[in-house]
């Protein structure tokens, strides 16, 4: 919460203390040395006590003004936060004072009187400490470049539209290959992001050398099984295995590897604006992206293998940790292919949004971290919380909407789709993995069970609990922390 509570520490004296205390001049007589407290007994000139004077202070015209209030005032943001007058002593030793300016200048008698007198007439004013730097900000550039490799590898379907056979099951074993791929990367991603935050680059590493072969040898089965042998069972081979270095490269932060991979697709897709390349050069183009994504992820791997590992013991969570991310990207990859069977354009947006939709992921945990600075009742920090969680969300459907109204199409299947995988995002990203995953399945069950024409309002509702249970869950504090 903000406003933390301080402790202020103990001095022993305070202000108040000092202010109270009285002082007696040097040689001031002892009146209980006699052993009766209280009475001093007769004085005589022999017995007269000695006194010490004091040096007599200059009294300062009224219309002159008081050099010490001057060091006051210039001195004012260290005195309120000292707790102690030695504090203000040390500063006043550092900055040079001299005894000849305590005496003549400021007419006390030694440093230390100065200090005393400094601490007692500035009130203690203790500023709050700094905020510490913000751990969420992302750069803006850096999500768009991983957007533009979001959508890109789209471009391959554009390019190789021409190689892609017709019929349901060419069309099903595609799919099917890529919903495999969807869902086994998502949980291997979960995994080995788990594993580089524990263990470092080689645990990460470690988890990917085994997990995305395998993922790429279940999703080729899948496309195999269903389209058969043939082109379709080859390109479905080829989205495998990118999938799955895509994901490598991608954990390990080489977005600039993957960009550079898929240099060739994005290259034949442009000449078709001019020429068509032919069957044997896009063909060549598919295979060399995919070719080099392949070499540069087991380059990658290889090479965080080599790291120094910080592991600690054990192997991190169990597997199964990571089994209800695997099912919001089956639940997710479902989803949008039935949105892809009604807009073809809808999914471009969408895919290429997936940047600016991390990017007000980020958003979102730093406006939680000022949330929880500025806020000083849990109610108000509710309020606060759930006002950034509808601000990033209209941003995000806002720039879904914007390219869908250009066209003329509606924009609510669009909308209700984005908003379900961004809250289910969101939640992910602060732990809540099931309920997200459980809703999703069932709207996807529910889309594939029903008419098209419900499937927006089967998003919405789902998109509706998501965002209630983001409110519910990312309205307390202890999320935050």
């Amino acid at each position: 919460m903000s406003g933390p509570l301080r402790l202020l520490p103990g001095t022993g004296d305070t202000a108040q203390e000092h202010a109270a205390r009285r002082r007696f001049p040097a040689g001031w007589p002892d009146n209980t040395t006699d052993g009766h407290a209280g009475h001093a007994g007769p004085h005589t000139p022999d017995s007269l006590p000695t006194l010490t004077p004091r040096p007599l202070r200059r009294r300062r015209p009224s219309w002159a003004e008081d050099p010490f209030d001057e060091l006051a005032e210039r001195l004012a943001d260290v005195c309120g936060a000292a707790v102690h007058p030695d504090e203000i002593a040390a500063v006043l030793e550092s900055d040079g004072l001299t005894q000849e300016q305590i005496t003549g200048r400021y007419g006390r008698r030694d440093l230390f009187e100065v200090a005393e007198e400094l601490y007692e007439r500035v009130p203690r004013r203790f500023p709050d400490p700094e905020p510490p730097p913000d751990p969420w900000q992302a750069s803006p550039w850096r999500c768009v470049l991983r957007g533009a490799v979001f959508g890109l590898p789209g471009l391959a379907y554009v390019l190789g539209a021409g190689l892609l056979a017709s019929g349901t099951g060419a069309i099903a074993g595609l799919a099917a290959s890529a919903l495999v791929a969807w869902a086994w990367n998502q949980g291997l991603a979960h995994r080995a992001y788990v594993r580089l935050a524990s263990g470092g680059r080689r645990a990460a590493a470690r988890s990917l050398r085994v997990g995305a072969p395998v993922g790429a040898l279940g999703a080729m089965a899948a496309g195999l099984l269903l389209s058969g042998p043939g082109t379709m069972a080859a390109f479905a081979a080829g989205q495998a295995l990118y999938l799955a270095a895509g994901t490598v490269l991608l954990v390990l932060g080489r977005e600039r590897d993957l960009l550079l991979a898929l240099a060739p697709t994005v290259a034949g897709a442009a000449s078709l604006l001019l020429w068509d390349p032919g069957p044997l050069a896009v063909t060549a183009l598919l295979l060399v992206t995919v070719a080099a994504a392949v070499l540069l992820a087991a380059r990658e791997i290889v090479r965080s293998g080599r790291t120094e590992s910080t592991a600690g013991p054990g192997n991190g969570p169990p597997v199964t940790a990571s089994l209800p991310y695997a099912l919001f990207g089956l639940a997710a990859g479902a989803l949008t292919l039935m949105a892809a069977s009604a807009d073809g354009t809808a999914v471009v947006v969408l895919t290429l949004s997936m940047g600016v939709a991390e990017w007000l992921l980020y958003r979102y945990r730093s406006l939680g971290l000022a949330a929880l600075r500025h806020s000083t009742t849990p109610r108000g920090f509710q309020l606060r919380a759930g006002r950034a969680l509808l601000l990033c969300l209209a941003g995000y459907l806002a720039v879904l909407a914007a390219p869908t109204l250009i066209r003329g199409v509606s924009p609510g299947p669009l909308l209700a789709l984005g908003a379900v995988l961004w809250t289910a995002l969101l939640l992910q990203a602060f732990g809540t993995a099931w309920p997200p995953a459980a809703i999703c399945l069932a709207a996807a069950l529910g889309a594939a069970l029903g008419p098209a024409a419900v499937r927006p309002l089967v998003c919405g509702c789902a998109a509706a609990a998501l965002v209630l249970i983001s409110y519910a869950l990312l309205g307390r504090a202890t999320a935050h922390r």
